[in-house]
């Protein structure tokens, strides 16, 4: 064979290394430490696994990343299985990951302490951020596994604490593959709603790689950014999750967060009891003493200056009357009398009266003769008597 022949294209060599490669490590098993992660648009993950002397490339394609029940981080170690492949138009070799898990549980607390970490220092556990927790809900929203003992522990206690309350369900995942972004997907359904009152996101106890998706960055945005207030009850009392600083209120347990939900209905009872024997008591105090106030306001001086006032205009317009009716009862006298002396008078100078006496009246030229001066001697005289009238 000639020189010439032993001459391979790029594209040859390449093809012959990625034979040799992807038959000779159809399945390996590799542990590293994350960098450069990145989660591409279309849903696949780009990312390098490292240790102290070496790198090499990964990916892992939409579909199969969908298995894993965390999101990778930079400096998580993790054991990573699949093959090697050859991209030939860098000729460079990667790892085709099939499946990833942490290398350790030691591995999942450094993530859970380095997201904390980052989301405390963007403000989302702040106290001032939380809403408070309505205290008679009409509605309660649940996101949790339908087919959990915690799901049935918690409308066992709605339905003893509170039965006047509606739980609406938004049943989700809540471990593995998946669940952090079913828990997130619920959540945001639940506020498209706009009748729901508070959320409770929660589960049973577990492992942390159990209760993992409530420490995922997806489900604590929502969390959030949730304008429904939310109370977090994810395993046991000793269990703390992202969601729990998140949320607006931590529970210890699932059934505990039902609790912190819901108000007691003996209690509300023992208190309407004891509120109407209360205010009834409180009623009668306060007109009791509104009755005293108004009886000491109207005998106080002020309120008896109007009625003294008043008495003694009355007196004084009865002291009026008096004298205007004793004035017109004088003035009526003094003028009955001024007639009646007048009427006397006249009566006085009634001819006819004089007449009847025995007096007569002369007449000369029909004028009256009252004097003897007046009288003419040779003129006719008439006499006029009582009872008759002469002329001589």
């Amino acid at each position: 064979m000639s020189k010439e022949e032993n001459i391979l294209s790029v594209s040859e060599l390449t093809g012959l290394i990625k034979t040799v490669l992807e038959e000779s490590f159809d399945e390996v098993f590799v542990v590293g430490e994350i960098s450069n992660f990145k989660a591409h648009v279309s849903g696949h993950w780009y990312f390098t696994l490292k240790d102290a002397n070496a790198q090499i490339s990964c990916a892992m394609w939409r579909g199969l990343n969908n298995y894993v029940f965390f999101t990778p981080q930079d400096g998580m170690k993790v054991i990573v299985k699949g093959k090697l492949t050859v991209y030939p138009p860098r000729g460079s070799y990667q790892i085709d990951v099939r499946s990833m898990q942490p290398a350790g549980e030691g591995e999942l607390q450094a993530a859970f302490e380095k997201l904390k970490r980052k989301l405390a220092e963007e403000g989302l556990f702040d106290e001032k951020y939380k809403k408070p927790i309505p205290k008679f809900p009409v509605k309660i929203g649940i996101v949790t596994a339908i087919d959990g003992a915690a799901f049935r522990d918690m409308i066992s206690i709605a339905k003893r604490r509170y039965p006047l309350v509606e739980l609406i369900i938004a049943a989700s995942k809540v471990q593995g593959e998946g669940a952090a972004n079913e828990i997130a997907a619920s959540i945001k359904l639940l506020n498209k709603r706009g009748d729901i009152d508070v959320i409770i996101v929660g589960r049973g106890g577990g492992s942390l790689e159990d209760l993992w998706a409530f420490n995922e960055e997806i489900v604590a945005r929502e969390i959030f950014a949730s304008k429904i207030p939310i109370i977090s009850g994810v395993g046991h009392e000793i269990d703390f999750t992202i969601s729990d600083f998140v949320a607006d209120l931590r529970a210890p347990t699932p059934s505990a967060a039902m609790e912190l939900a819901t108000p007691n209905s003996e209690q509300l009872f023992a208190f309407i009891d004891e509120f109407l024997y209360y205010i009834n008591n409180r009623i009668f105090e306060i007109t009791s003493n509104y009755k005293d106030k108004i009886e000491h306001l109207i005998k106080s001086y002020g309120f008896r200056l109007p009625q003294d006032l008043i008495k003694n205009k009355i007196q004084f317009l009865d002291s009026l009357l008096y004298r205007f009716q004793n004035g017109i009862e004088s003035k009526f006298n003094f003028e009955s009398n001024k007639v009646a002396l007048l009427a006397h008078k006249i009566e006085s100078f009634n001819l006819e009266k004089t007449l009847k006496r025995g007096f007569t009246l002369i007449k000369q030229n029909d004028k009256y003769i009252p004097r003897l001066k007046n009288f003419s001697k040779g003129i006719p005289v008439s006499i006029k008597f009582f009872d008759g009238e002469i002329k001589i």
